[in-house]
């Protein structure tokens, strides 16, 4: 991984920001750093309420896009990710993840072929559809490469973006997916995206209800035709635990609360407190590096909207009170500093706004134990959206 023809590319530039055994004060920023302890932890938990909850957990790949990360979950217990487009499927089929499901639909001839081809590199391969048009078409390219494709019948239950609406929809879909050649029906996927990251429980807990009706409608349907769904997915951090009690799902869906992001960070539990300090913490950070403090009451750093998503707002300062991060453009990060705290080359956290986007526009992860570089992993599918 660390190598190019014999030459060591930590010392030749090729921006690879830290180097095993460092000291973590010495890595080289904009760059993501993930503190390993906090990360381990997070999965634990996880992995944990699944278990507790009777549920299988496939997690979102498409959120850290790590091999390796992906890895270290399905090592804990996870049946296997999720992620959104073939590219990103095809990089971690390749690094030898066996049961993937892209969780979107795939319509264009050229991504359905390459779809089909992906057991072929040893992986259990699902996606989502929501038109019956596109069973032909999956069906076709399964034959002619002599694979299988697992099919969940996509539905729409409140997200409003992919999916279908009426149970008659998901049966006449599901019956069309059981009677192709080179498809299996697995089941559903009833993912509602919408609500994870409205701030009361109780408003989450609504929105669900809703959803958990509409699956549970669909199941009895489909059972009623013969079809019993191997997958009823979905869930997410900000509800896995309604869907996970339901008795209708059984199978997590969950992505961030591997990293966690200061917009998860703000929704709150039951009892009212923000789940970053009840459930999962913060353990990716935008390390950043104090480039400037011309002005007395503002600190310039190198961290901006290049090395990062702002779509779910600013990120947080870890860690040191009475400083914000206010504004950014391509290059910069401006830090609102009244009482001229951040000093010059100071090495600062941020807790990304979304962690998602952000973790696609960076070639690494620097993993940090005990205030050391413990390894530098790739990020496995970075910038891969087609």
């Amino acid at each position: 991984m660390n190598k190019h023809n014999d030459i060591d590319v930590y010392e030749v530039g090729y921006n690879i920001p830290a180097k095993p055994g460092m000291d973590a004060a010495d890595i080289q920023t904009p760059c993501l750093v993930v503190e390993m302890d906090v990360l381990e932890e997070n999965l634990d938990k996880m992995q944990k309420h699944a278990d507790d909850m009777g549920v299988r957990l496939r997690v979102h790949g498409k959120m850290h896009k790590s091999a390796d990360i992906a890895k270290m979950q399905i090592e804990r217990g996870a049946c296997g990710i999720c992620c959104q487009k073939v590219s990103e499927a095809e990089a971690f089929a390749r690094e030898g993840i066996k049961d993937i499901l892209v969780s979107n639909q795939v319509r264009d001839p050229a991504k359905i072929d390459r779809l089909a081809r992906l057991p072929k590199l040893g992986a259990r391969t699902l996606v989502c559809v929501d038109d019956i048009d596109n069973v032909a078409d999956l069906s076709q390219a399964a034959v002619r490469h002599g694979t299988e494709i697992e099919v969940l019948v996509e539905i729409d239950c409140g997200a409003g973006r992919c999916g279908v609406t009426e149970t008659a929809d998901v049966v006449a879909i599901a019956k069309a997916v059981d009677a192709a050649e080179g498809l299996k029906f697995s089941g559903i996927q009833a993912y509602q995206g919408a609500m994870q990251h409205l701030d009361r429980y109780e408003d989450r807990k609504a929105k669900i209800d809703i959803a958990v009706a509409m699956v549970r409608e669909a199941v009895d349907a489909l059972k009623a035709e013969g079809l019993e769904c191997d997958i009823v997915g979905g869930g997410g951090t900000g509800s896995y635990y309604f869907e996970g009690t339901s008795g209708v799902y059984n199978e997590l869906q969950c992505g961030s609360y591997a990293f966690m992001d200061a917009d998860y960070g703000r929704i709150l539990d039951e009892n009212g407190r923000p789940i970053s300090e009840t459930q999962f913490a913060s353990s990716l950070f935008l390390l950043t590096s104090v480039m400037s403090h011309a002005k007395p009451d503002k600190a310039v750093v190198d961290a901006g909207l290049k090395a990062q998503s702002v779509d779910s707002g600013l990120p947080k300062v870890h860690g040191i009170e009475g400083v914000e991060y206010v504004k950014c453009s391509d290059e910069h990060g401006v830090i609102a500093d009244p009482e001229g705290k951040l000093k010059i080359n100071q090495k600062i956290k941020l807790i990304p706004g979304h962690c998602d986007p952000t973790c696609n526009v960076h070639d690494w992860y620097v993993l940090v134990r005990d205030g050391k570089v413990e390894n530098v992993i790739p990020v496995t599918a970075r910038g891969l959206a087609y």
